[in-house]
């Protein structure tokens, strides 16, 4: 049997037992959580433990299907052929088109640091290149596959809308500052003359393969976080009432937008384990605003970041890009608890 063949067999194969797991999670986490271990429902632990088993198996098998669908797709878009396509246009035209080429390339907000320098290096204008770093850890895909099959097109499409938005709005303004002094020298005497790059030719067993590559390297690096998240949001889910969200993260409290991106700008997480957190939240009376802005600020605007982008740029142009992301998702919060 053909290579191709076998691969398009052993490929339908694995998604029609994805598909029978999937729709196997709930009547299974129903019976473990109550008739196996015997726990009340309705009971705080008992709706914790049941939130827990469901999730687990859930985000895991969207995570893993989504991620081998982003790594074929990615095998399309090398880190030379993203340089490639940015490279020579018009700044407002470029911080559109490194919007969109950062949600189908790097993973989380550390990842996309490197590939910031190289678009540096290579003479792409300091706008489109931050554009590019506030999309590709914000607007990623996985986050938006995620709340699709969690909360629905709207949100996804809400979700997709307003991070784009902020990608673009805020690498323009950022290049209409001319910061590019506020970038260490040593980025600018490493530049090249012009990027190449050769393009990766694969067939459709190498791309299948480049699918798993991605599954092994991303959910074997990400499921802890995964898990952790998840029981964050368990633990809120079953014993948090539901009026101390309302009252700290609902629509009535102005200042819940501006607390929420100040709670998540220190932390470190990616999309993947804080979607469960935004589940429990929203399930718990927080307004869908509120809940957007602390994930955004969470995954756009990382400590971890901050520390490596150091090494490219002063502190005053990551003052600046921190103070321009952090109010554009405030304003996406405001807008979205005052219209919804």
């Amino acid at each position: 049997m053909p290579r191709t063949t076998r691969t398009a067999l052993l490929l339908a194969l694995g998604l029609a037992a994805w598909a029978a797991a999937y729709s196997a999670i709930h009547p299974l986490s129903e019976w473990l959580s109550f008739t196996v271990l015997g726990l009340a429902r309705g009971s705080h632990l008992g709706e914790a433990v049941a939130f827990f088993l469901y999730d687990t198996p859930k985000v895991l098998l969207l995570l893993t299907l989504i991620v081998f669908a982003v790594g074929i797709v990615r095998s399309f878009f090398t880190a030379e052929r993203t340089r490639a396509i940015l490279a020579g246009k018009r700044e407002s035209v470029g911080n559109v088109l490194a919007a969109l080429l950062g949600i189908v390339t790097p993973f989380c907000s550390c990842s996309a640091v490197p590939l910031f320098i190289g678009f540096v290096e290579v003479g792409i204008p300091l706008g489109v290149t931050l554009s590019f770093l506030i999309s590709a850890p914000m607007v990623n895909e996985v986050a938006l596959v995620l709340l699709f099959g969690l909360f629905g097109w709207k949100v996804a499409a809400l979700y997709l809308a307003t991070g784009l938005t902020i990608a673009i709005v805020a690498g323009f303004v950022l290049g209409r500052l001319k910061l590019e002094r506020f970038v260490e020298p040593w980025v600018y005497e490493s530049m090249q003359a012009e990027a190449t790059f050769e393009a990766e030719r694969l067939g459709f067993t190498g791309r299948v393969d480049k699918g798993l590559e991605a599954v092994r390297e991303i959910v074997g690096k990400v499921w802890p976080w995964v898990l952790a998240g998840i029981a964050v949001g368990a633990g809120i889910h079953g014993y948090v009432p539901e009026g101390v969200l309302a009252a700290f993260m609902g629509k009535s409290a102005w200042w819940s937008v501006p607390l929420a991106v100040l709670i998540g700008v220190p932390m470190y997480s990616n999309a993947a384990g804080i979607i469960p957190v935004v589940e429990a939240l929203l399930g718990k009376g927080a307004a869908l605003g509120t809940v957007l802005a602390f994930m955004m600020s969470v995954i756009a605007l990382s400590l971890p970041e901050m520390i490596i982008l150091r090494k490219v740029l002063r502190p005053r142009l990551i003052a600046t890009f921190v103070g321009v992301v952090a109010a554009g998702i405030m304003l996406v919060g405001w807008l979205f608890n005052s219209i919804l």
